[in-house]
């Protein structure tokens, strides 16, 4: 974020209240003072530090409680800039005092605007599509929690009363034929008095191809087991209404998708990600909101860093040697390269990429981790270019490894 500008505005934002530090370029302190989230004390502000020149707002959280604080900033005619919390705590080290105040919190941020422009990231402009695809993704983050809090509470139940038929049920507890046998039947002692007709009625009509081998290891687990545990009476009522709220979350996930792929394919550079062979809806609209453009990552290099995929060099004397994984990074960025990566493994050249990786003597999750890094190379010269992904043959991948 290099820029003329006379006048940098640190926010440290708040629900109720911001704190605003504006500085000129000497360091002289032009506003200091705490600033309600309204669009009219905000305007007020702007507009008082606008006489003086060219003002960049600096924010640390563009969304969310600070996104109002960014629209009224774009619409006086300002640049906005972010600067990351991570960033900003490292940089907070740097400046006497141990304290932890919204005034001090925004001096660092306007100072480092004014000092360290290399650490702010930029934030998009006039983009209302990324802005409506963020919302989205964040609603289907929190079904997705939701839906694994409740399979997991599921599983924890017949666990309890019938740990044979769980491991039948469990690893295909989101399946839309399981939860209809959970709904209509309840638990073991349901699944049981239904009988095998009833339960392969229900299974084949939603399961067609595995609906009867499902049914017999179904009745296979229950003939495993004869005592009744306590408790099961109660989760026989409490199973199915779980049932019941998993498909919900589940079919609510599945319309969230529909919109954000929507949403997806009218930005100009959904078919550039999406041609990448592992990138789906989901993972290409987290990279998307992530990386933008990719036009703020230098080099592929500096992308994989802030992704947390590139390997930090440890070096002390000879006592200390070697490269280790990361423990920073922007970690949604970085589940969405590696379930992106462990999706390819169906294409051939990413195959062939982690096979060999594999030879080496690398675990299944560390030659993931080796094959998204090596697509970020890929997905930054895409994104640079603005070209779809284009496969080389497998002979050439071999021989430029």
């Amino acid at each position: 974020m290099h820029g003329d500008y006379q006048v940098f505005l640190g926010l440290d934002v708040g629900k109720g209240d911001h704190h605003a530090v504006g500085l000129a370029v000497d360091g002289k302190r032009l506003h200091d003072a705490p600033l309600p989230n309204t669009e009219a004390r905000l305007r007020a502000v702007f507009d008082k530090l606008g006489r003086h020149g060219r003002v960049l707002v600096v924010v640390d959280q563009p969304a969310s409680i600070g996104a109002l604080s960014v629209a009224v900033a774009r619409a006086c005619g300002h640049q906005v800039a972010y600067l990351p919390g991570l960033a900003m705590r490292r940089i907070a080290d740097l400046y006497p005092g141990s304290a932890k105040t919204d005034a001090r919190d925004a001096f660092v941020i306007a100072d480092a605007a004014r000092t360290l422009p290399h650490t702010l990231r930029r934030v998009d402009t006039g983009d209302d599509a990324l802005a409506e695809l963020e919302m989205l993704i964040g609603y289907d983050d929190d079904l997705a929690g939701e839906a694994t809090r409740v399979s997991n509470r599921i599983r924890g139940l017949l666990i309890q009363i019938h740990p044979a038929l769980e491991r039948v049920l469990g690893p295909k507890i989101q399946h839309k034929a399981v939860l209809e046998l959970l709904s209509r039947c309840g638990g073991p002692i349901g699944l049981r008095k239904a009988g095998r007709r009833k339960l392969t009625q229900i299974a084949v009509k939603n399961a067609p191809r595995m609906g009867t081998a499902l049914v017999e290891a179904i009745s296979t687990a229950l003939d495993e087991q004869t005592v009744t545990v306590p408790g099961s009476q109660a989760a026989e009522t409490i199973l199915p209404r779980l049932a019941d709220s998993l498909r919900e979350v589940l079919r609510q996930r599945d319309q969230v998708a529909g919109e954000v792929e929507r949403m997806l394919d009218a930005h100009p550079l959904a078919e550039v990600l999406t041609s990448m062979p592992g990138i789906g809806v989901r993972t290409g609209a987290r990279i998307l909101l992530e990386v933008g453009d990719g036009s703020a990552f230098a080099a592929p290099g500096h992308l994989a860093a802030y992704a947390g995929l590139a390997p930090v060099t440890r070096r002390s004397g000879s006592s200390i040697r070697g490269e280790h994984p990361p423990k920073g990074g922007n970690k949604q960025l970085k589940r969405a390269f590696f379930l992106a990566a462990f999706a390819a493994l169906a294409d051939p050249a990413s195959r062939a990429y982690y096979d060999r990786k594999r030879a080496e003597g690398k675990k299944h999750n560390a030659a993931l981790i080796c094959l998204a890094r090596r697509r970020v190379d890929v997905l930054h010269a895409m994104l640079r270019d603005k070209i779809p992904y284009q496969p080389r043959p497998l002979p050439a991948l071999a021989s430029a490894a």
